[in-house]
């Protein structure tokens, strides 16, 4: 009964694509299809695998190409969406494109919801061109509704460095005031109440009450670290943090428990896998790592809920 409401919903899903592995379109639309979901997919990229392997060839989508693709669809009625949801790209004309297609979308129907990635770069250092950094400040972060993203993106886009819970919970609010009503620090360096195996991840969201004052909730979850490197984790988080706000609108403490509880599942099931495959003592490799999402399919489905959020204000 819970997944009804899904039925009629239609996601545009703009993102990378691989022909082995799960990453981009491939970590979102299975799942988002699961949850019953209609999801239309366009490549910003189309590789043979994610590009943490020794090698990979493909094509990239330009920002002209994506605009024929999105006129094909125009041309025949079907462009009204429910959702739009975009990741990494590469292409500083290629996001002012989605964008352009966002904003087109969202005068088409205004309860649009654009859920955006804004992938940047972790640790400290980006690994996209220096010049996306601007589109994403002053033209993406703006036109969306909710955005994704770790602490040193968070961290770039406001101007302002995290160390401690209050300056996460200022940065929320600065990306607040930018446009999202959502935010969700996917990961962080601050310390854990329950120790130095878990990691910290914060999310934050702004209602309008019927009297027209604003009202916030925030949480803070707790996520056990894992010694492996996973792709495609991010696309997968995004997707599921679109199927669980529309699911629980107004809370995101559950929405936060579902999408992070499922991404437990999801990553227990294949780094025992992937150990199985590699043997004692031996390091997976990124074939052997490759996210375990068919298998994953009732934990998507109806996650037992093991990650707990806490509200902080």
């Amino acid at each position: 009964p819970e997944l009804s409401t899904a039925m009629e919903c239609r996601v545009l899903s703009i993102q990378s694509h691989v022909v082995r592995g799960y990453v981009g379109n491939k970590s979102a639309s299975f799942p988002l299809q699961v949850l019953g979901f209609e999801v239309d997919s366009i490549n910003s990229v189309q590789f043979s695998n994610h590009t943490g392997y020794s090698h990979w060839k493909g094509q990239v989508l330009t920002a002209d190409e994506l605009h024929v693709l999105y006129e094909g669809i125009k041309l025949n009625n079907v462009h009204h969406y429910d959702y739009v949801l975009t990741g990494y790209t590469r292409d500083t004309s290629f996001l002012e494109m989605v964008v352009d297609i966002v904003q087109e979308l969202k005068r088409a129907n205004p309860n649009l919801v654009y859920v955006c990635d804004p992938v940047l770069g972790d640790h400290g250092s980006m690994y996209v061109p220096q010049n996306l950094y601007p589109v994403y400040k002053n033209k993406v972060v703006p036109v969306a509704d909710i955005i994704t993203p770790n602490q040193f993106e968070a961290e770039l886009l406001t101007g302002k460095n995290i160390s401690t819970e209050k300056d996460a919970v200022e940065v929320m609010d600065l990306l607040h005031a930018m446009g999202p009503d959502t935010v969700v620090i996917t990961s962080s360096d601050l310390p854990s109440r329950l120790g130095d195996r878990f990691l910290v991840s914060l999310g934050s969201q702004r209602h309008v009450r019927p009297d027209g004052s604003r009202t916030t909730q925030r949480v803070r979850i707790e996520v056990p670290k894992v010694d492996a490197v996973f792709v495609g984790t991010g696309d997968l988080f995004a997707a599921m943090l679109l199927a669980w706000t529309h699911h629980y609108p107004n809370d995101l403490k559950t929405a936060c428990e579902k999408t992070f509880s499922v991404m437990h599942h999801v990553i227990q099931r294949t780094i025992s896998y992937a150990h199985e495959l590699a043997g004692p003592g031996r390091r997976p490799s990124p074939p052997q790592l490759e996210l375990r999402m068919v298998q994953s399919k009732a934990d998507i489905e109806d996650p037992a809920i093991v990650t707990e959020a806490t509200v902080i204000s």
